[in-house]
């Protein structure tokens, strides 16, 4: 089984990749893990390239994207599992579903910060969209 952990560094987060390492010894052999990391885009605003370059902005999102990371790897790497790290860029519910479709997961894990549906609608909610445009299997952990 291919599990695709979507982790954003919150709390919310961590509890789903706490939720894949308990329930780990569930699956006939152990799942193989894509960590995943998605970020926004930064706006693009008129002459920022005069301000910031192609690198600058790349680096960003690879020290943010790795910052978020961090605290899924250490338990990941505590527990024994192994797993793929990737940071894309992009919105995050359509490239979530992009990856895991082109890594052809079996599943996608996500925490969720479990607000009430009056606050889902009001707020968004990646989850919630998480599961109106995957065809794969979502699994959202509270």
């Amino acid at each position: 089984m291919k599990i695709l952990l979507a982790v954003d560094g919150s709390k919310h987060s961590l509890d789903a990749v706490d939720n894949m390492i308990g329930h780990a010894g569930w699956y006939r052999a152990k799942p193989a893990v894509e960590l995943l990391t998605v970020h926004l885009p930064v706006p693009k605003l008129p002459n920022m390239s005069l301000v910031v370059g192609k690198n600058q902005i790349e680096r960003y999102y690879r020290e943010e994207g790795e910052a978020m990371q961090a605290a899924a790897k250490k338990k990941l790497d505590a527990a024994g599992v192994r797993y793929n790290a990737s940071i894309l860029v992009g919105p995050i519910a359509e490239t979530i579903v992009a990856y895991a479709k082109k890594a052809n997961c079996d599943l996608i894990s996500i925490g969720t910060h479990g607000r009430s549906a009056t606050g889902k609608l009001l707020l968004g909610s990646v989850a919630s969209k998480l599961t109106q445009l995957s065809s794969i299997p979502v699994l959202v952990v509270r």
